[in-house]
């Protein structure tokens, strides 16, 4: 399957970012093929393919899954990291809100890690 160089059509990111600015101010900024979404220094979701995807951990994934969305799947390389949202959350600014916030601070914690630990999983992965 073919990645267009623009996955994100101009009306979809205004729309997102419109929606999402009434609850935390967001910039963009163009990532792999699509956009990262920022609040502050917190990069905390992206779009791609008029799709929007937010940060996940263990914690919050299974709301997720339960909604039946699919992590972002670059090239065929899920990356659990982040997951779709639901459509029907995106239209309601008031349910989004929720899903922003937690999003936030997924990724607030996630700032907060050791990065040690991530050098040490790739070290490991290697023959």
């Amino acid at each position: 399957m073919a990645h267009d160089a623009m996955a994100v059509s101009p009306e979809f990111r205004a729309f997102v970012e419109d929606q999402i600015g009434r609850v935390e101010p967001v910039r963009s900024r163009p990532m792999f093929g699509g956009l990262g979404l920022y609040s502050g220094d917190r990069f905390f979701g992206l779009i791609d393919d008029d799709l929007l995807y937010f940060k996940v951990d263990d914690a919050t994934r299974p709301r997720y899954a339960k909604r039946r969305m699919k992590p972002f799947n670059p090239m065929g390389s899920p990356m659990n990291g982040y997951w779709q949202v639901p459509p029907d959350v995106i239209e309601d600014a008031d349910e989004l809100a929720s899903w922003v916030r937690e999003a936030l601070a997924v990724a607030e914690r996630a700032r907060r890690k050791p990065q040690r630990r991530k050098a040490a999983t790739k070290k490991k992965g290697r023959p």
